[in-house]
């Protein structure tokens, strides 16, 4: 895969019409993207009923006074029994944390939520269980067959931006409204 096309760090933006229910509307942070395959994390669908406080309870961690009580969100269909944080790149676990560009990284080691925890984690995190995967090629595929619109991240799109609004502020950032949208791909 050439670097033109490597879409690591990158914003996918599901297209009206989106066939699987699980991603309409969704906006997904791609964690790593090459010829192997693509990980990336929805960022945009906190889960009703759990938030981070719920999640150290069930893992045994004890909260600080300065825990910052976030949603947990589904990241996708994928293992959505593991979790995993986005956050900004200035941590680093001391464990395990994958850099995906200069503005972000991913830690999934339990020891990022023990920081989280006693405030000394991340300054910006977004908690997720489970992850959005595709198979070599599949993700080129969709994109291909109009699925899917790719932006820049940054961070107040990231963990700034209400995840109710991530969907037509990401479209924005092309200078596209949902209202313009149409599920069928043109062809030549």
């Amino acid at each position: 895969m050439t670097e033109a096309t490597d879409l690591t760090g990158k914003i996918l933006i599901a297209m009206p019409e989106m066939g699987d229910p699980r991603f309409a509307n969704a906006v997904v942070f791609l964690c790593a993207h090459s010829e192997d395959g693509t990980m990336g994390l929805i960022i945009n669908k906190p889960t009703q009923e759990l938030r981070m406080r719920d999640l150290l309870e069930q893992l045994e961690i004890t909260p600080g006074p300065d825990l910052r009580d976030l949603p947990v969100h589904f990241g996708g269909p994928v293992e959505h029994g593991r979790g995993f944080v986005l956050h900004d790149y200035g941590y680093h676990s001391a464990i395990s944390t994958l850099d995906i560009d200069d503005a972000f990284a991913m830690t999934a080691t339990l020891d990022i939520l023990e920081d989280l925890a006693d405030g000394r984690g991340p300054t910006h995190a977004l908690l997720a269980l489970g992850y959005a995967g595709w198979g070599p090629g599949q993700l080129e595929a969709e994109i291909a067959d109009n699925g899917w619109l790719t932006c820049e991240a940054d961070k107040d799109l990231v963990f700034a931006t209400a995840d109710t609004d991530k969907w037509e502020a990401a479209l924005s950032r092309l200078g596209v409204s949902s209202l313009m949208l149409s599920s069928d791909a043109g062809r030549a």
